[in-house]
């Protein structure tokens, strides 16, 4: 028997552009894993700290008896233009994945599933654990990872009326099962490690 394996790599910080005042700094978070627990063995999102913090608010109000791992600390000298400085948020986020799924309880919570394996939004994935979207879980997983984050409400919008701009239907065709490792920058070949 196999044995099973969940492998988690937090790489690749790139600062993104807010608006004119405003950046940010997201992750790719990179999932390589045998574990029946996914529904994808293979998946490349990115995510930012602030979006870290709300899956352990949201874990650990779930899991009110587990001491959930720490993220590293949400300091105020903390500089986007120094290397050391994101690169140690870098390895203190990983290290708080990799605890929190060696858990198999939290590993039951679909929002850790979503926050991993979509880019939905915390309130996209709020909605969709409560029932309240049109896609479930597994859906938004098959649908969803690796596409920009505003994909799913583009998408209700479209089945309401005709969409005029042209360049939004091309974000339509990523549902395809082959465009999955296209479009996150994943280094890994997704396809051969599939069977």
């Amino acid at each position: 028997h196999l044995q099973e394996f969940v492998t988690v790599l937090v790489r690749d910080p790139r600062t993104q552009k807010e608006d004119s005042w405003h950046s940010y700094i997201d992750y790719e978070i990179f999932i390589h894993t045998n574990s029946m627990c996914f529904t994808r063995k293979t998946s490349c999102v990115r995510r930012r700290f602030r979006e870290f913090v709300w899956l352990r608010q949201r874990l650990q109000s779930n899991a009110v008896l587990i001491q959930l791992p720490e993220l590293p600390s949400k300091t105020p000298f903390f500089n986007m233009n120094n290397p050391h400085h994101v690169d140690h948020r870098r390895q203190g986020l990983q290290e708080f994945l990799e605890k929190i799924l060696q858990d198999a309880l939290l590993l039951s919570d679909s929002r850790l599933h979503l926050f991993l394996q979509t880019q939905l939004s915390p309130e996209d994935m709020e909605a969709c654990v409560s029932g309240q979207t049109k896609y479930s879980v597994a859906d938004a997983i098959h649908k969803f990872a690796s596409l920009n984050r505003r994909f799913p409400i583009e998408d209700e919008r479209k089945k309401g009326k005709n969409s005029a701009d042209s360049d939004s239907e091309s974000s339509s065709s990523g549902l395809g099962p082959s465009d999955d490792s296209v479009s996150c920058g994943c280094k890994a070949s997704s396809g051969s490690e599939e069977s």
